[in-house]
C-alpha cells in the first residue's frame, strides 16, 4: 500500500509510470515513422489488419500497461514488487525494441524472435503482477493478445517478403 506519510506519492509513481510508458511510445514511434510506407509495400496475408489501426490499438494498450505497473506499485510499493517492477522495466525496453527492427532495419526474423521473448516476458509479468493485483494482471491481457496477434503477423510477413 502507499504510505500514509507520502500522500502525493501516488500521483508521483503515477507520473512515472506513465513517463516510462509515453518513452517506450516514443521510442517505438521515432522508429516507425516510415511505418506507414514500409507497411504498405511489405506483402501482407489476407488477415492483415489496416495500418491505420495499429496507433489506436497501441494508444489504448499503453494506457492499459501504465496503470498495471501503477497498480502493482500502489499494491505492494517498489521494495514490496521490486522483481515485477523490473521485469515490468524490462518489457517496456523488449517493447521499444521491436519497431527500429521490424521497420528501420526491416530485420523480420529477428523482430520475430524479439517479439517471441517479449511474449514470453508479458507471460511472466501476468503471473507476477497476479501475486499483488489481479486487475494489474487483467490489465495486462489484451497486450498479450495484442502481442500474440503482432507474432503471427510478424512471421507471415517474414515469410512472405
Amino acid at each position: 500500500m502507499v504510505p500514509r506519510s507520502a500522500p502525493h506519492s501516488g500521483l508521483v509513481a503515477g507520473a512515472v509510470f506513465a513517463a516510462a510508458v509515453l518513452a517506450t511510445a516514443l521510442i517505438g514511434g521515432l522508429a516507425s515513422a516510415r511505418a506507414g510506407s514500409v507497411y504498405d509495400r511489405l506483402a501482407l496475408p489476407a488477415w492483415a489488419p489496416p495500418g491505420w489501426l495499429f496507433a489506436p490499438a497501441w494508444t489504448v494498450l499503453y494506457v492499459l500497461i501504465a496503470v498495471a505497473g501503477w497498480l502493482v506499485w500502489r499494491s505492494s510499493g517498489w521494495r514490496g514488487a521490486a522483481a515485477p517492477l523490473a521485469l515490468y522495466a524490462v518489457q517496456l525496453v523488449l517493447n521499444a525494441l521491436w519497431p527500429p527492427l521490424f521497420f528501420s532495419a526491416g530485420r523480420y526474423g529477428l523482430a520475430f524472435a524479439e517479439l517471441c521473448l517479449l511474449w514470453a516476458v508479458i507471460g511472466a509479468l501476468v503471473a507476477l503482477f497476479r501475486r499483488h493485483s489481479a486487475v494489474a494482471a487483467a490489465l495486462l491481457l489484451p497486450y498479450l493478445a495484442w502481442v500474440t496477434y503482432a507474432g503471427s503477423l510478424n512471421l507471415a510477413i517474414w515469410r512472405l517478403n
